[in-house]
């Protein structure tokens, strides 16, 4: 298991974003995903559009993942479109 932390930005209406913060909950506890912290940092206008919208509503998450799976959730988080943008950022020990 290795620490990571991940940031997904997504839609700012009320109902796409409780649809992809569900999905992205359900995908990571079906990965074996162990979530440490997750953080609602509110919503924010964006730098630029993304997918035609400017603003986003940001949450943090601080996991314990297997490397190896990390390659299959993003997969199944690009094809959501309620998911505007997320980064894994591996957590130094």
């Amino acid at each position: 298991m290795r620490a990571y932390e991940v940031v997904f930005i997504f839609r700012h209406e009320n109902d796409h974003f409780t649809k992809g913060l569900d999905f992205v909950r359900n995908e990571l506890k079906t990965f074996g995903a162990n979530v440490l912290k997750e953080e609602d940092m509110g919503e924010r206008n964006l730098a630029y559009p993304i997918k035609k919208q400017d603003r986003g509503h940001y949450i943090l998450f601080n996991i314990e993942f297997a490397p190896d799976k990390v390659v299959e959730i993003d997969k199944s988080i690009k094809l959501q479109s309620e998911i505007l943008k997320f980064l894994f950022i591996v957590q130094e020990a």
